[in-house]
């Protein structure tokens, strides 16, 4: 699933009336081609909140695991029992409905468990990323106004630094091995140790205010917990997109926009996935809203079994993990599919139980994508969403009949959900005519936390979100990416899109990653800028003829950097904004000078 973190405004040039002229010839013809099985429509009234779709998957399937961390189960019976015990302990330190918990933690048994505990307390879940700096983390705790944040000890340093200004007056630390086993837990100490006395991972710290989770879980389960009523309208989330392109703001998802999210995505994939019980890879953090709501509350919908990996960029430990492991799903985003690729160990695999590869988070390209199908056998299924959607919008059919070759689709709308394209003119596009994609559906979000007039630019006046992404529909219903506006390069007044020069790149078998950048130029407006990071050795001629084989001479890069990494966000998508921003203060020092 491409999934962009921040929307862009709605040119400001759209004439007021433009959302109400004559829809488009596009309007629902994507319907004629879902599968069979997949209804048109979801029923948003099922669940009234996400803590109630968690105890009712809790109830039917208790005896099942329903999340693996290094090597240990957590049943849904163990998981409703914890979560149960945190949300009386969160009620017996006074924390209310409404207020907001953040929850700083990497894929291990404390995020399900205060998670859902969070939830069924009645808060508003704020997810942080355990990367940030101590501005990053600054902002978002001082723009959710959060009072209470839960933590991976390795990280309380950085809270530490980030706490003043904040309204924090409850923070509890966790550690890697906490909660892996009841009793003596001889495993989770020997790994709390390593850890933190044998790979100096826990720089040293000082949060005198701290409880331990271990120890708020055991005053919880000695607490009465009160049933907390939620509804549909109620925050369930204050999920902070990216800032990417800016500072990151808080898009206010309500329970109805993920209750709504999980049940579009779980009538479109559980014909494939509702028979024995699953198993899903999860190397993407479960703080972004990807793999919280496709991991954390589809499969957990199914009674899946979910393998948890804290870091995935480890891709030796995730192998020697998958070692034991056999899965029949996997969610990752390009780089990360690419980086498995590259592993020898991952092509030697059996995949013959494989069912369902899903992408997201980046667009996915297609020699990344064949590459897998020439490993696996199997497609990767991709999609398109972005944080104010919960963040699904569009998904490719999964059966296998419907599944089509890999042509850079990202899949048609979701179940009650409406896509449309908007002109630079603010008329609605037709089939196979580009314009700004546009959304409307239950799972489309509230808002923006405290920024009326961020949320005023995003939603016109008919309720259109305006996405920022520049798309295409064919006469099918299949939406294709063209790029980002704020992305898209402008070469002699031609319009350059980064996602098409990566692509050929990524044809290259030299090229392992690659990004592509407009940088100022007096005579042209733009000069395109290539970064590679290559698998065997090349030259910048090398890439340049390459690119000149396939793409018009504007498109063709000017110039070529070679580097070992790229900046990449916490799930794997390349930062063409960190580069740009290296690129113009490189400029302006030349300049200066």
């Amino acid at each position: 699933m491409t999934e962009p973190t921040a929307t862009s405004s709605t040119p400001a040039s759209t004439p007021a009336s433009a959302s109400s002229a004559k829809a488009p010839n596009t309007d629902g013809i994507w319907y004629a081609s879902y599968p069979p099985e997949v209804p048109h429509e979801i029923d948003v009234n099922r669940y009234q909140s996400v803590a109630q779709f968690f105890d009712d998957c809790t109830a039917q399937y208790r005896e099942r695991v329903a999340f693996v961390s290094v090597g240990e189960n957590l049943t849904y019976g163990e998981l409703a029992r914890k979560a149960t015990a945190f949300a009386a302990y969160l009620q017996s330190v006074g924390v209310k409905p409404g207020d907001r918990v953040a929850i700083m933690l990497p894929n291990t048994f404390q995020y399900p468990v205060t998670l859902f505990g969070a939830l069924k307390a009645g808060t508003i879940v704020v997810n942080v990323n355990p990367l940030y700096t101590v501005r990053e983390l600054a902002h978002q705790l001082k723009d959710s106004g959060a009072q209470t944040i839960v933590v991976f000890e390795n990280f309380a340093k950085t809270l530490e630094d980030a706490l003043p200004g904040t309204q924090i007056k409850r923070v509890i630390v966790t550690a890697l091995g906490d909660l892996l086993a009841d009793g003596l837990n001889l495993k989770g100490r020997f790994l709390n140790f390593v850890l933190k006395h044998v790979k100096k991972l826990v720089p040293a710290y000082g949060l005198p205010q701290a409880v331990r989770l271990k120890q708020a879980l055991a005053l919880g389960a000695k607490r009465p917990f009160a049933p907390v009523r939620l509804t549909h309208a109620d925050l369930a989330f204050l999920q902070y997109t990216g800032g990417t392109t800016g500072v990151a703001k808080g898009a206010m998802l309500t329970h109805r926009n993920i209750i709504a999210n999980l049940l579009q995505a779980k009538v479109w994939a559980e014909s494939e996935l509702s028979g024995d019980v699953e198993t899903v890879l999860t190397p993407l953090p479960l703080y972004h809203i990807y793999s919280l709501t496709v991991n954390g509350l589809i499969f957990l919908g199914l009674g899946g079994r979910n393998i948890l990996i804290a870091n995935p960029r480890d891709t030796v430990r995730v192998m020697k993990i998958l070692r034991h492991e056999t899965f029949t799903g996997i969610t990752a985003v390009n780089t990360l599919y690419n980086a498995f690729l590259e592993n020898a160990e991952f092509r030697q695999r059996d995949f013959s139980k494989l069912k369902l590869a899903m992408a997201g988070g980046m667009a996915m390209q297609r020699a990344v994508a064949e590459r897998f199908k020439a490993v696996t056998g199997k497609p990767i299924v991709e999609g398109y969403g972005l944080t104010e959607c919960s963040p699904i919008v569009t998904m490719t059919p999964v059966s296998v009949k419907a599944q089509r070759e890999f042509d850079g689709s990202v899949g048609l709308p979701a179940p009650s959900t409406q896509v449309r394209f908007k002109k630079v003119d603010g008329t609605w596009a037709d089939i196979g005519e580009p314009g700004e994609l546009c959304v409307k559906g239950p799972q489309v979000m509230k808002g923006y936390w405290n920024r009326p007039d961020e949320t005023a630019k995003t939603f016109d006046a008919d309720g259109w979100l305006a996405t920022g992404d520049i798309g295409v529909m064919d006469e099918h219903g299949y939406v294709r990416l063209i790029d980002r506006k704020k992305d898209m390069i402008l070469v002699s007044g031609f319009n350059v899109y980064p996602n098409e020069i990566e692509d050929v790149l990524a044809m290259h078998p030299a090229v392992r990653e690659a990004a592509a950048i407009g940088i100022p130029d007096d005579v042209q407006g733009e000069r395109i800028k290539v970064f590679i990071v290559a698998r065997s050795p090349m030259t910048a001629d090398d890439v340049i003829q390459h690119c000149r084989k396939h793409l018009t001479g504007y498109k063709v890069p000017k110039l070529v950097e070679f580097r070992d990494s790229l900046p990449q966000t916490n799930v794997g998508k390349i930062l063409r904004r960190t580069l740009r921003d290296e690129e113009i203060a490189k400029l302006g020092q030349a300049r200066g000078g």
